[in-house]
Order: structure tokens, then sequence, then C-alpha cells
């Protein structure tokens, strides 16, 4: 056998065994190119259309905030099913707020430090009081089920009219030119993203071999980054021929920076990974598991009122409606994003490819015109599939 034919089969070898050690984390990936490509061709390409993908954006925005956070809750064997209901409430508030004459500024900070007294109380009744998670937040999303619908009993909805408000879920970053077709910023913050994309992975990879960790071959490697930069260059380039970057990404952007530096560069993540990975040996090597349980729905809760703040600003008003089955959405988008059911695994960054699946779903199935119960049905199905499969894969590892 010559010697490309073994570099041919090193190399198939290779790929086989990266795709049968990470199936998990390509499934979804796949998953969503799949969908992608499915709606674009079902809807005539109405789907992947410049308008239709950064209406997309700002409708995943609150769910992807809301499941970054159920993904810490979950990685340490815990539940939050109040946060649909929080982030409507709180929604509500912030509405009431803007309408009493508050600076937006102001109001913002506010809803935020509300979420974080309501995670507070509820981190205390789980972690003081030994109340398990899940009566907690189910007692929890009755309460501010209740308290949305006192607060909006009296005008039903309560319209937003603030236009910085409005504009955080539904503008876009302004532009040099505000008059041309092509989004110039846009195409810059791709170009910005491709380099610091592929200096990220090339120090990666230097570190590694620094340490002896095994690092894929060079072909894979540069494959990679080429596929990695096709994908930035494509999402960037379709989103500058509308408006632009909405702020929803900025923001949850920012959001997701910020715990994905927690969860891989901190203490506070390690000791998350710890306790979900086994609480009691956590505690045994000096890990306080209930300040980290504190920290958790302090979080979770914070994340919701920064999502009834994104909710809220989407629909410019605050409806007695808000927040149903949002907790659902969250939770189905950190499974289908590969946090285990066992606790102990999961990352942020691929909860919010579990988000974009399930808004992909329910937004392709509206352009399709299916109805709302099969939509229940079919994003039921998914859920499950995902479920399945990760217990599956995990159990075949072992």
């Amino acid at each position: 056998m010559n010697e490309n034919n073994r570099a041919k089969m090193s190399l198939g070898t290779e790929i086989a065994t990266m795709l049968k050690s990470n199936v998990r984390d390509y499934a979804m990936y796949i998953a969503l190119v799949l969908i992608f490509i499915f709606f674009g061709i079902r809807t005539g390409g109405l789907f992947l259309s410049s308008r239709n993908l950064s209406d997309l954006i700002n409708q995943t925005g609150y769910v992807a905030v809301l499941a970054i956070g159920m993904t810490i809750i979950l990685i340490i064997k815990h539940i939050d099913l109040s946060v649909g209901y929080v982030a409507g409430f709180l929604g509500a508030v912030s509405a009431i707020l803007l309408k009493a004459g508050l600076n937006v500024w102001l109001v913002i900070p506010i809803i935020l430090c509300l979420g974080i007294v309501v995670g507070i109380y509820q981190g205390f009744l789980v972690a003081k009081v030994g109340v398990p998670a899940f009566v907690t937040t189910l007692a929890g999303m009755f309460i501010f089920r209740g308290l949305l619908s006192l607060v909006t009993q009296g005008t039903g909805t309560i319209i937003v009219s603030n236009r910085t408000f409005r504009n955080l879920s539904n503008g876009f970053i302004p532009d040099f030119n505000s008059g041309g077709s092509i989004h110039i910023l846009t195409i810059i913050i791709g170009v910005i993203a491709v380099i610091l994309m592929t200096y990220s992975q090339f120090k990666s990879r230097k570190n590694m071999l620094k340490y002896n960790f095994q690092v894929s071959s060079k072909p894979i490697f540069i494959s990679k980054i080429a596929f990695l930069t096709l994908i930035i260059i494509v999402i960037f380039s379709i989103l500058a021929g509308y408006k632009g970057i909405p702020w929803t990404a900025i923001i949850v952007g920012a959001v997701l920076f910020i715990y994905n530096f927690i969860l891989n560069k901190t203490k506070l993540g390690r000791y998350i990974y710890g306790i979900g990975g086994n609480a009691e040996a956590a505690e045994l090597s000096g890990v306080n598991v209930r300040k980290i349980t504190f920290f958790a729905f302090a979080s979770m809760s914070m994340l919701a009122a920064l999502a009834g703040i994104l909710y809220t600003s989407r629909l410019s008003s605050a409806t007695p409606q808000a927040g149903l089955g949002f907790e659902l959405d969250a939770i189905a988008s950190s499974y289908i994003g590969g946090v285990s059911v066992n606790g102990g695994i999961g990352k942020v960054t691929n909860t919010i490819i579990g988000a974009l699946v399930i808004m992909s779903l329910t937004n392709g199935m509206n352009l399709m015109g299916v109805d709302i119960s099969f939509q229940y049905i079919v994003k039921g199905a998914i859920f499950i599939l995902a479920v399945a499969f990760d217990v599956r894969t995990r159990s075949g590892r072992k």
C-alpha cells in the first residue's frame, strides 16, 4: 500500500473517530443544518431570507437567555419551572415602570435586581430549607403567574411606547452609511469574527501541543477553520443584506461570552461541574454547595428578568399570557444542546444551538402555515429524540 493510501486511510480513520467520540455535539449542528435546508426548500427560500433570519434571531433571544441560565441549573441536577412567569411578570413590571415615566436605563437594572431577589428567595428554599427545586419552582410558577395576572388585570395589555426599550429586541446596530443596500459595519464585524475565531483556534491548538494533549491532524484542523469561516461569512453576509446585526444578537452574545467564561475559566465553573458530577464528593473536597446553588438560582432568575425585558421589548407590550411555556422551551433547548439528564455535563455554547433548533422549527412551521397543535407535537418529538439520543450515546461510551 502506497503512502497516499495510508494517509487517506489514517485521515478517514481520524474523521470516523472524531465523529464517534463527539457524536452528541456534532448531531445538533447537523440537525440545525438539515432544518435550515428543509425549511429553505419548503418555503421557496423565504426561511433563508435576510429579513426572516433577522426575525429568527430576535425571536430566539429570550429563549436563548433563559436556556443559558437553565443549563447551569440542570448541570447541578436541579430544575426551575418558574422562569417563564418570572420573565412574564418582570417584563410587565418593566412596562409599568416605563409607563410611569422612569428612564429606561434605570428600569433595566431595577428589573435585573428584582430577578436576583427572586432567585435568592428560591435558592434559599432549595439550599437552606431543603425544599426540592421542583416543588419550590412549581410553587413559584403559580405565584408569579398570579402576580402577572394581578398587575395586568386593570388594562389587560400594557403598551410600551419607549423607543429605546423597544429597540432592544427590534432594533439593529447602526451603520456608517444608513442609505446603503449593504450594511458595511456588519461585514466588518464578520471579518473581525473570522480573525478572532482563527486566532483562538490556533492559540488553543498551540497550548494543547505545549502540554502534550492529543490534537487533530493539520488537514482536519485547517478544514475545521475553513468550515467555520464559511459559516461566519454566510451568516454575516445574509444579515448585511437586510438591516445588519440585531441588538438582540449583541445582548445574547454578551451573556453567552460571560457565562462561557465562568464555566470554562473560573473556579466557580469547575465547582458547578463538580457538584453536578457528585455533590457529596464536591462537599467533602471543600466546595460550598449551598453557595453555588444560591448562585445558580439567582443567576437563573436574573436571566429570566432579562428574558422578560427582551420579550416585552419584542412585543412592545406586556400581556397576561407572557411567559406561557417559556420554561419548556428553555429546558428543551438545554437538553437538545447536550446537557446530560444525569447532570454534570453541558455547554452554554451548545445550548444556543439547541435554542436555535427549537425556534427554527417554530419559525419554519409558522411560515409553512402548520397548525399550532402539530407544532407542539413536532417539538415534543424532537425533544424526546434528543434526550433518548443523549442517554443512548452516553451509556454506549460506558
